[in-house]
């Protein structure tokens, strides 16, 4: 058993070697015998009082890494694929013996029980506050602008399949974006800088969180185990940010949320990544935007290099209503990409590793990947 500073809990199981990934008795008797032994010692010492509820098992697991291997002479799996353990007898041999050794050491080392039990009285009080900020948002109306206090410019249409819903970065820009949309089926909801990274916070932190409130909200889904696509109030969610280190950080920040909380968003193609120029160039009385330096270059060497004038857009906000039109929301010429999640594991442990708590696997990402980066500012 290790404990650590996140919130996720990892059990592994094994019978004879073999990886139990569903789990199996041998599992329940480890889960029944821990939830057991830590309430029996924080009611013994007083760090439970009498009117207080058990601690849940949840609450006891989070943040828990454990192993768990036992050898059967004969087991029995539930089906052909061997994840799951049967044997009956198994849960009240592991439950009595996890209960017995489990018990021993807790009183051998105060210490390190007291902040077991600290830690799981802090998990259920945040388990507790998060279900109050559901419930909350659950009860509220979707189509009720004042729980957005005035940020979101709605569109007018309402077949969710028609409507658009640009996620974009900062009060300025937000304001133009309003001023250029098409509002019969564009949405604006204007984000004030970061959001919470929600790989480093509980789940009640992120519910209190305005930013993220005002999306859920926005988009009329829930979240979590909550999240009904059917509900989705727009399909096609748009991250428009600058094309700078900072906008490249909100849009990260963004989809880890989608992907933790919504990750059907991304499964089903609803959210895109908007592509504003970097450059524009005029030259007599012909304007073109274009978005990469490649593309600057290759567009000089066409032209020839006289007579004309270049303009770097550092953001969004640098550019006029018509311009963010023409260029980011337009059908017919913006381009818009598509996020997806071709490999959840993949993009679960790049998430983890870009915005967790660990800092050397993030250190080692950023070394590993240093030579191919393209947009960084100094």
């Amino acid at each position: 058993l290790q404990y650590h500073t996140g919130y996720t809990e990892n059990l592994f199981s094994y019978t004879n070697n073999i990886h139990n990934t569903e789990g199996g008795t041998h599992e329940v008797g480890f889960k029944t015998a821990l939830t057991r032994v830590v309430n029996d010692y924080a009611r013994k010492y007083n760090l439970l009082k009498e009117n207080d509820a058990n601690l849940s098992g949840e609450d006891i697991r989070e943040g828990l890494t454990a192993v768990l291997s036992i050898k059967v002479k004969e087991p029995q799996f539930e089906g052909q694929t061997k994840t799951k353990l049967g044997n009956s007898e198994v849960r009240g041999i592991v439950d009595s013996t996890v209960g017995e050794k489990l018990s021993c050491f807790l009183e051998e080392n105060p210490s390190v029980a007291r902040k077991i039990v600290e830690k799981s009285i802090n998990a259920f009080r945040a388990r507790e506050a998060a279900r109050k900020a559901r419930e909350l948002t659950r009860r509220k109306n979707a189509l009720e602008i004042t729980d957005l206090p005035g940020k979101l410019a709605d569109c007018s249409l309402k077949d969710p399949a028609f409507c658009e819903l640009y996620l974009v970065e900062g009060d300025s820009a937000g304001g133009t974006a309003k001023q250029g949309r098409d509002r019969r089926f564009q949405a604006i909801l204007p984000l004030r800088g970061k959001i919470l990274n929600v790989e480093k916070a509980r789940l009640d932190k992120i519910l209190a969180n305005e930013e993220i409130r005002a999306m859920i909200t926005a988009f009329g889904t829930g979240i979590g185990e909550d999240f009904d696509l059917s509900k989705a109030r727009y399909h096609k969610t748009i991250i428009m940010t600058d094309a700078d280190v900072d906008g490249s950080h909100i849009r990260t920040l963004l989809l880890t949320f989608f992907f933790r909380y919504m990750r059907p968003l991304l499964e089903n193609g609803y959210v895109f990544i908007a592509q504003p120029p970097l450059y524009r160039v005029k030259r007599s009385k012909e304007e073109i935007y274009l978005y990469s330096e490649e593309e600057l270059n290759a567009y000089l060497e066409k032209i020839g290099r006289e007579n004309y004038s270049i303009q770097r857009y550092k953001g969004l906000g640098e550019m006029n209503a018509d311009q963010l039109w023409e260029t980011t929301m337009n059908p017919e010429t913006r381009t818009l990409l598509r996020v997806s999640v071709e490999d959840a594991m993949l993009a679960d442990e790049i998430f983890t590793i870009l915005m967790g708590n660990k800092v050397e696997p993030r250190r080692q990402f950023i070394e590993d990947h240093a030579k191919s980066v393209r947009n960084l500012d100094i």
